[in-house]
């Protein structure tokens, strides 16, 4: 077996603001195999940011601690820095400075020599759709062409690790469809890994193969999307009857067919969730008919991540999403060296 690109035990941080203590991030262990994308789910002040900035040596743990590509946080943080690129929140490019020119300076940075990192620069900007603006300057960039830029600024070194901290907020929808048709382009051209955070809950339903949810600075859960829906929320199945002597008559036995409780919705409608909707609906539709019950509307709606942190917390993440803002989120840096040595 392979050993894992990132493995965290126990990480903790505190923060200390005045004569009160924050516990951002409690006790986090896992592990994160090389080649996978995985994505952070939590509402603001979850501890996402502040564990994203742990792994990529931009914040010292509490206690506890973890290996990332191979090297430990604490013990080596120079070697972490040169095999993993990190995108923060903001943008990192120099305002003045030419989209080529940084990418170039970012190679010097971690120790590239010039005509590599010539190559690779024009490399990554043909890769990212960059070709029609590479003799612009930073500041006259639109928002999603400066995170296509802060993208290729974290791979100039070709990492084998990319921690990205919620690569397309602000953007609108078609940028950051672009953008993440290039993260995905890019994952499979180099088996980069790709760790990230995202407030976005269709990106990380849709494009991640692991999805970790955070709240309160712990882990809460860790699965594939599609397994977490299955088990921690299940497909919305409503039953709708002419009369309310009918939806009494079928409460029992759609409560048996479903195997849990079935609510009612109101006088008419019939409600629960389930694992697997599209095959119970049609089993349900036939017992009732046979028990001479007609069903006049019937719906199964898939859930969503949103569903199950619902089902995890008692709340959504969305209203949850209003709440502190995570304490290591000020803590940023951009990663670079010089002369091989990083910073």
């Amino acid at each position: 077996m392979t050993t894992p690109i990132i493995e965290a035990h126990g990480l903790t941080k505190r923060f200390s603001r005045g004569k009160t203590t924050v516990d951002a991030v409690t006790d986090v262990t896992f592990d994160v195999d090389a080649g996978s994308l995985v994505a952070f789910l939590g509402p603001n002040g979850a501890g996402k940011s502040t564990t994203i900035r742990m792994l990529t040596t931009l914040i010292p743990p509490t206690s506890g601690g973890a290996r990332v590509v191979g090297h430990d946080i604490a013990g080596a943080p120079h070697e972490v820095r040169a095999r993993i690129g990190y995108v923060g929140q903001g943008t990192s490019g120099s305002f003045a400075q030419r989209v080529r020119d940084e990418l170039i300076s970012q190679g010097a940075f971690y120790g590239v020599g010039k005509a590599q990192s010539r190559r690779r620069a024009d490399e990554l900007i043909e890769s990212l759709d960059l070709a029609s603006f590479g003799s612009r300057t930073v500041q006259q960039l639109s928002g999603g062409q400066k995170r296509r830029l802060d993208i290729a600024l974290g791979l100039m070194h070709a990492p084998t690790l990319l921690c990205l901290d919620e690569p397309s907020t602000g953007l609108d929808p078609q940028s950051r469809a672009n953008l993440w048709q290039h993260i995905l382009d890019l994952r499979e051209r180099y088996g980069t890994t790709v760790f990230l955070t995202t407030h976005y809950l269709d990106e990380a339903d849709h494009y991640a193969e692991r999805v970790m949810v955070m709240d309160g600075g712990r882990v809460i859960a860790d699965d594939s999307a599609a397994a977490l829906k299955a088990t921690l929320a299940g497909d919305a199945v409503s039953l709708g009857f002419a009369s309310a002597a009918d939806a009494d008559a079928a409460l029992a036995h759609v409560a048996r067919l479903a195997g849990r409780e079935v609510t009612r919705a109101d006088a008419l409608t019939l409600t629960t969730n389930v694992a697997d909707g599209e095959r119970l609906l049609p089993r349900v539709i036939r017992d009732l008919d046979a028990q001479g019950i007609a069903v006049e509307r019937a719906t199964g709606v898939p859930p969503t991540l949103d569903d199950v942190f619902l089902a995890l917390t008692g709340r959504s993440l969305r209203d949850a999403d209003a709440g502190t803002p995570d304490p290591g989120a000020d803590a940023d840096a951009t990663l670079t060296t010089t002369a091989g040595e990083p910073s």
